[in-house]
């Protein structure tokens, strides 16, 4: 008989697929705070979770004053790992002690560094640790300099390409700079700002990552001997705009940047290019710094360098970096506010990476959605809210001024006097306004009690007063910041006594990152301490005060690259790390919306209009971009009654609300529309079709064909017969210009005059057309060419050629056909009248946020 064999019981599914065991050796580190484990840290390993580890440790000693650290992977790109030993071993090996066991004698810094350099195969100067990569947005920021650079590079080799970063803060900006420096091969980078505060973030990236290990690092504060910099490693210099724009007694450059000279750099950086650009933002940017600071930014030496070079710009067709007289493969400019720039049509669209706060904002909501379980590295970032209020009619009263009769706030917060001294000029009222913002103010209690509800002033609503903790007063003038401190301390403003008021305007505080001591001493931890630091414009740029959660906009600011500069510092990230002491990994957002407000309506809202159709010059519709910006910041405005959140079209209502057609007639004829520098005007002669367009307009052909030629040979004779001298301006000193220079601005004035006056024709088209034209796009597109040239003297087609060309400045148009449009709308629908079968109308100015009388 057959014996049987024993048949296996086949295994269910679930016992074939066991689950994966999930195991991970971590290395941690932690500290106890007593006197006999000062300056120690205890690293050890662990394949559990850390706090759990480092609990059972503790808990045999009963010690409950420990904090974790650290805890990291100990593993390798490559799948290796290394263990606590060999972190100990390495640490001992740079000389730090190991007096028991695990324990070193060592600063966190120095264990991330010694894992760094295990991880990584490496050895590492100082304390470089950081190892993280860059974020998506980054490596394309990149990628897509490094390609236009190489793409200019293949077409001429001689050629020196230019490139734009239009990215906000928080987006990186140095160390992204630094990784494209690095893929360039860059052995000589220059770094040029027009705000000094910001070198601490470029020395800090530069020796904290260990991407840049053995790069050297020198600037003015540093100090650092050129002649000795090793030609093996990269160098990356420092400089202010200030310092190398400076000359010596005979109008020559420093002979201490003389070396600079003599390098072949590889890459030029300008930060915070926006400021140093134009003369009308600098001033914005000094004012309230020191008054040696303050003269530089406005004195007939800083502001006759930058028209020398706005004018070499305009008749060389220079760029208004020609001031360094430096040797550069190429340049990159950084700026987080860069509207005038874009809209002056320096940059092409390939010549531009945008990474704008909705961009920011956009990535952060797209990220939860797509990874709800993961770490958001954008969740840190505040949703900004900006609130404007309509001030009572009684303060209105008081400071009204303008074409369109708006609050002057520089009018209003006006003082005299300075120090102990310090008065507001309407003083009484500015009392009321400091009993408004609390909710204090019968006037307004009454108007809240027959509306049914309490609008959220500031200091009085409960949901608000935890973001006014830490808050920054931007103010007009250094007597007013004196002024508002010696009011806010008067006995009977006892609620503001719980307040710490710092006041850097001050005589005597420090310029620049020197003014931040006094303001981080008052603020401390930030939790058990309120603080209110009264500004004109120090610390509203380049630095970070994470507590900081809202600022009062109390001064007049034009320009939408100053405004948003400082409402930027309050959306700094505010979070601990370790909060419970026992995981380092995790994060506590400490601020997760920041708030904006302003007592100026229509000028604040102007100021979120032009910035939204900064962020996307790219988007010709202004209500498209407006509307993209506001879904990421809310806009809400008292009325002096209600608090009403604000649409795009209500925005633009308002701020658009003053538009006259003085003021439209203005935008039609300023020198802004038309381009006629060196590099347009040989555009024009190198294509016969565009000459012949050109020659249609009224008036050329009395000017004649040859006026360009006449100007761009002059001006270029004459410019290179300057340099030839070294026939530069003394600051401060004017000089007569010669027969030639006199000829070629006359007739480049003349040229400008013509085409100016040609785009005066084209309102007068788009009030004759059946069509409803929203940027310069519908104005060319529309199907009436014979009406466009009957009235305009030029076909489409030419006139499409000529903005191609850059002739007409089609950014400035687009805003101007805009302009018209909803000025011609307003003034029909005021009739009774619609302009055109299905116009939308907005009525949202009159029926929900009358904010401006």
């Amino acid at each position: 008989m057959r014996s049987q064999r024993m048949m296996p019981v086949p295994k269910q599914l679930d016992e074939l697929f066991e689950p994966k065991p999930e195991s991970r050796l971590r290395i941690y580190a932690y500290s106890i705070a007593d006197d006999a484990h000062s300056g120690l840290l205890k690293v050890g390993q662990t394949t559990k979770d850390v706090g759990a580890r480092v609990a059972q440790q503790v808990k045999t000693a009963a010690i409950q004053n420990y904090e974790i650290v650290l805890d990291e992977p100990a593993d390798r790109h490559d799948g290796t790992t290394f263990s606590d030993h060999e972190v100990r071993a390495r640490l001992k090996q740079k000389g730090f002690k190991n007096p028991t066991l695990e324990w070193m004698e060592c600063t966190l810094d120095d264990v991330r560094t010694a894992i760094a350099e295990l991880r990584s195969g490496q050895v590492f100067g100082g304390t470089h640790h950081a190892d993280f990569l860059m974020r998506a947005e980054q490596q394309a920021a990149v990628d897509k300099t490094f390609g236009y650079y190489q793409s200019r590079w293949s077409e001429d080799s001689d050629a020196v390409p230019e490139f734009l970063w239009n990215a906000k803060m928080r987006f990186g900006k140095t160390f992204t700079t630094y990784q494209l420096a690095k893929k360039l091969d860059a052995r000589r980078v220059l770094v040029v700002t027009f705000k000094p505060a910001v070198e601490d973030a470029w020395e800090a990236d530069l020796k904290n990552h260990i991407d840049f290990d053995g790069w050297q690092y020198i600037s003015k504060a540093t100090g650092g001997d050129p002649a000795s910099v090793d030609s093996e490693h990269p160098l990356v210099f420092f400089g202010s705009f200030q310092d190398l724009m400076g000359r010596d007694a005979a109008g020559n450059f420093k002979a201490k940047h003389q070396w600079l000279t003599e390098l072949s750099w590889d890459l030029v950086v300008f930060d915070e290019y926006h400021f140093g650009a134009w003369r009308d933002a600098a001033k914005e940017l000094f004012e309230g710094e020191d008054e040696k600071a303050k003269k530089k930014a406005t004195d007939d030496e800083f502001g006759a360098d930058l028209e020398k070079f706005a004018e070499e710009r305009e008749e060389q067709g220079l760029d208004e970096d020609a001031f360094v007289p430096i040797k550069a493969n190429a340049y990159l400019y950084l700026s987080g506010t860069p509207f005038k720039v874009l809209n002056e049509g320096r940059f092409i669209e390939e010549q531009i990476f945008n990474w704008t706060y909705t961009d920011e904002q956009r990535a952060k909501a797209e990220f939860t959605r797509q990874h709800p379980d993961l770490p958001n590295p954008y969740a840190s970032l505040p949703e900004m809210r900006l609130l404007t209020y309509q001030m009572p009619d009684e303060l209105l009263a008081i400071a009204s001024q303008g074409e369109f009769d708006e609050f002057d706030l520089n009018a209003f917060f006006e003082a005299k006097g300075t120090g102990a001294d310090a008065e507001f000029v309407h003083k009484d009222d500015v009392q009321k306004w400091l009993d408004i913002i609390r909710g204090n103010y019968a006037p307004t209690q009454v108007d809240a009690l027959k509306a049914g509800q309490r609008p959220p002033f500031p200091y009085s609503d409960t949901r608000l007063l935890p973001y006014l903790q830490h808050s920054l007063w931007m103010l007009p003038y250094r007597a007013s910041c004196d002024a508002m401190k010696n009011l806010l301390s008067e006995p009977h403003n006892v609620f503001w006594h719980d307040y710490t008021v710092v006041n850097v305007s001050a005589p005597g505080v420090g310029v620049g990152l020197a003014a931040l001591p006094p303001v981080r001493d008052a603020i401390g931890n930030g939790h058990d301490t309120k603080t209110i630091t009264l500004t004109v414009g120090k610390l509203t740029t380049g630095v970070t005060v994470p507590q900081w959660s809202s600022i009062l906009i109390l001064r007049n600011l034009q320009a939408p690259e100053t405004y948003f500069q400082a409402a930027f510092r309050v959306q700094s990230p505010w979070t601990i790390r370790n909060p419970e002491g026992d995981d380092p990994s995790r994060t506590e957002i400490l601020k997760p919306v920041c708030f904006v407000f302003d007592f100026a309506p229509t000028r604040a809202l102007r100021q979120i209009s032009e910035y939204g159709r900064g962020l996307a010059p790219e988007n010709p519709n202004p209500e498209r971009a407006v509307e993209e910006l506001v879904s990421f910041l809310p806009v809400l405005a008292y009325d002096g009654s209600h608090m009403t959140q604000v649409d795009a079209a209500g925005i633009l209502d308002i701020a658009m609300s003053g538009t006259s057609a003085t003021l439209l007639a203005r935008k039609w004829e300023s020198a802004v529309l038309v381009n006629v520098d060196n590099l347009t005007l040989k555009k024009i002669m190198s294509s016969e079709a565009a000459m012949n367009a050109v020659m249609n307009i009224e008036g050329f052909r009395a000017l004649g064909s040859a006026v360009f030629e006449t100007v761009v040979n002059k001006s270029e004779a004459v410019s290179k017969t300057k340099k030839a001298k070294g026939d530069d301006i003394t600051p401060g000193e004017k000089k007569e210009l010669s027969a030639e220079e006199k000829e070629y601005k006359s007739k480049r004035k003349q040229i400008q005059e013509k085409l100016i006056k040609f785009a005066t024709r084209i309102p007068a088209f788009m009030y004759l057309t059946d069509y409803r034209e929203n940027t310069l796009y519908d104005v060319i597109t529309k199907i009436e060419p014979d009406l466009f040239q009957a009235v305009t003297g030029l076909t489409v087609d030419d006139f499409n050629l000529l903005v191609g060309l850059g002739v007409f400045n089609a950014g400035h148009m687009n805003q101007a056909v805009f302009a018209f449009r909803r000025y011609e709308d307003a003034s029909l629908s005021y009739t009774g009248i619609e302009s055109h079968e299905g116009l939308r109308h907005y009525g949202l100015y009159d029926t929900v946020v009358a904010v401006e009388s």
